[in-house]
Formats: C-alpha cells, structure tokens, sequence
C-alpha cells in the first residue's frame, strides 16, 4: 500500500458523512426528481473478444463463484423488468462489480476474470505469465493458490438516484456482497479473509477504470504459498459499465480521501457457522428484501440466533468495531424497549419511534426488531463495508428462519443519534419480523 499522504485527516470522513445526512427538512426542501433518460445499466459487459465460460451450476466451481452475485430472480413490470439477484442493493441498482484472479484451480486457466452476471458466466480478460499476479499490490505478496476476489463500485448507478449519498450505499451493497461470498465460501467448504489494504488506485488504472469506477474491498479464497509475485503488466482498455455517466465530485473525493487506511487492527478470527447447509443454501437462493410486516412477534430463540450470527467475528486487515443498537418491538420473551450489545438501555414501546427514524418508513414501526449500525471508527471504507456485511448475515439469518428483513440505508441521522445519545456515525439500519 503507498504511504498515507499527509493531507489526511480523519475530520475528512466526518465530512463527507455530515454533508450526506438526511434530516426532516433535508427530505423536504431537496425532493430527488430521477431523470430516466439517464438511467446507468446495471450490468457490465465485457466484449466478445474475451473469452467466455458459461457457469454450469452443476458444477460446484461454478455454484460457489455464482452464489456472491448471480441472478435468482426477475420480476416483471409493464414496460420493465428488474433482475434479482443474491445480493441485496440499494434502489436494486447494483453498483457492485466481482473480477477474481485464478491461480492453481483446477477448471480455471491462470488468469484475471470477471464474473459477467448479465452472461451468467466469466470473461477471461488476462492470462498470467510466470510470476506475474495482483499479489504485487498487496502488502504481502505471496502468490495465492486458489483465488483473490476484488470488489469495485460503478458509483453512478447509485448517484443517479440518490446522489451524493450513494457513496454510503456502495459501500454498504459491497458489504453485502462480502457476505455473500462467506456465505458461498461456507457452502462450499472454503476458507476466506478479507483486506482492505492494498493500493487500489494502482488496480484502478490497471483494470482501465478511469473515474467511472474503483475498487473498495478484496477477499481471498486460497492459500499463501512461499513464493511472491514479482510483475503484473496488465492494462485493460476503459469499458463502459453503465451507459450514461454523470460525474460527481463529492463522491469521487469523498473515495479518495478515505482510501488511505489508518491505525488498522487485524482479527483473523474465523466464526463459527450455526447453519445446517441444505436450509442455507435455500436461504442464499431466496432471500428478498420484504416491504412491509404483519406486526407478529417472533420468539426470543429466533432473535437470538440472528443477533449472534450478526455478532460473530468477521476476518479482515482492518477490523473497526460496529456496535448494535436495537429497538424491540415484538419478541416474545423480551423486554420491548432500546438495547445495545444485548443489554437493555432503556425500557419502552419505541416502536412509532423508531418507524420515525427510518424516514417515517413503516418497515421501522411494523417490525418485530429495528436494527441501528453505529461507529465511531476512523477508517470508513472498512468500516461501512462491515457493517453492510453484519447486514448480509441479518439477511441470511432471518431468512433461514422463515423470517423478513429489509435494509434501510435512509433515516434522519441526527435524529437516530439524539434518541441513542451517542455521536457515533449511523451506518445502516435493518428491520426483522413478520
């Protein structure tokens, strides 16, 4: 990774996250009117002249590189149609791109891939020669038996709805898809460690980007052997990803002020997976966003399996702590009132409250648990990718149990943190139930 440079601050991360807070009168005096002229693709493809496999989902290989972002639904409008996929996202806009490198699995030649979700199936865009690898731009640079995923953000399929704010919610759709390879990974018997520090900004220009697009996270699936790379010569021509494109300086500096990490703690500590495989597979398979509760309770073994997976530790380079605020509404067998960590804060039915929060959403009122991400952390890539993968397992967990869960990426800020009475960033808020 390059040095930090010495006009970082960490009051910069303050200043993107102030200037993107939602309030009462923000959402009324700014209303987002979409110009649908503009509207990005949500797919990026490769050209024909690279190489094409199709995934066979008989083929484990192929299964567990589809579960971390393949399509498992369409639903259909009159005169549009939207694809699903295994990942949530913000606004379903899907500003996340998976490429991996290969090395040494069998079925794959040697090489950098991207995982073409419009295709189903990988383009191959650069064989490795001999001692060549992106390991070259991370700290360590043993070559990787196995995989090494990298995670990019087209942001403007984001900002095209929700403007300035989008940075959060790419940063949170990768969490998201984070989680989904340590679901995938699970599945399939595979261990996996996520790093942040690595000098994106030289993958950036690698991978041909330009300013339309950069790497946020990177996770490996594979082994450290003792051998290290020692080049890496790709340059990959620019390839549109989106179809329009509007440029937002508030984003783009907002990724290159908080892309220097700081003060990094490792935890390398790997969770314990409470699932039965066959009942997560079909949880991965059909997890949805739910948009509305019936009010019902769920039974406090239910909430406590959930709030454990969520709870477990999640092996990083840089490892920011996110704690868990949550108002209980309908638990059987619990207090209903605001806890922290598991521990009551305060007793009472908070429950119009906390649907206030949430935009004054009903998600937040009619739910059995409304869940609110908090940290005080200074390195805000990580840290908001954290918490949207404590947001995966929320998901994952909740649908495994026959439960709903829906992520709201939109509340009053402010707000959210005068009823917690703290002044830790709000990163993301989750309602579960029935």
């Amino acid at each position: 990774m390059k040095g930090q440079p010495n006009f970082w601050t960490a009051a910069m991360t303050n200043i993107y996250h102030e200037s993107t807070k939602h309030s009462y009168w923000s959402v009324r005096s700014n209303p987002n009117y979409l110009d649908w002229s503009k509207q990005p693709v949500p797919f990026k493809i490769y050209p024909t002249t690279n190489p094409f496999m199709p995934l066979d989902m008989n083929t484990p290989l192929h299964a567990f590189i589809y579960r971390i972002g393949g399509i498992n639904a369409k639903k259909v409008y009159p005169g549009v149609e939207y694809y699903l996929r295994t990942i949530p996202s913000a606004g379903a806009l899907y500003p996340v791109e998976i490429y991996f490198q290969s090395r040494g699995v069998d079925g794959l030649e040697d090489g950098i891939y991207h995982f073409s979700v419009a295709e189903n199936g990988l383009r191959f865009l650069y064989p490795l020669h001999e001692d060549e690898g992106i390991e070259i731009f991370f700290e360590k640079k043993r070559q990787i038996k196995g995989f090494i995923f990298l995670f990019s953000t087209i942001y403007y399929r984001s900002s095209w709805k929700y403007k300035n704010r989008a940075f959060r919610y790419c940063l949170l759709d990768t969490g998201h898809a984070l989680g989904a390879l340590e679901a995938s990974s699970f599945l399939f018997e595979r261990a996996y460690y996520i790093l942040y520090n690595f000098d994106k900004e030289a993958l950036n220009e690698a991978f041909g980007f330009e300013n339309w697009e950069f790497f946020l996270s990177s996770a490996v699936v594979g082994i450290p052997m003792e051998k290290e790379a020692k080049s890496f010569d790709m340059k990959l021509p620019f390839v549109d990803g989106t179809r329009t494109f509007e440029q937002n300086s508030v984003i783009e500096d907002a990724y290159k002020e908080t892309l220097y990490l700081k003060n990094c703690k490792a935890n390398f500590r790997f969770p314990k997976f409470p699932f039965e495989p066959k009942r997560l597979e079909e949880a991965v398979m059909q997890r949805r966003s739910i948009r509305d509760f019936e009010g019902k309770c769920i039974k406090k073994e239910q909430f406590e399996f959930i709030l454990s997976w969520m709870r477990s530790p999640i092996p990083s380079d840089c490892d920011e702590k996110v704690d868990i605020w949550y108002v209980v509404n309908r638990v059987d067998g619990l207090q209903p009132g605001l806890y922290k960590n598991s521990e009551l804060v305060k007793e009472g039915d908070f429950h119009k409250k906390a649907g206030y929060l949430c935009l004054e959403q009903a998600l937040g009122s009619q739910s059995a648990v409304t869940f609110f991400l908090i940290s005080h952390g200074e390195n805000y890539q990580p840290l908001y990718q954290k918490a949207g993968l404590i947001g995966h397992r929320c998901y994952i967990a909740s649908e495994y149990l026959g439960i709903g869960c829906s992520g709201i990426g939109a509340y009053y800020d402010d707000e959210v943190r005068e009823f917690l009475q703290t002044d830790d960033m709000v990163l993301y808020a989750l309602a579960i139930g029935i």
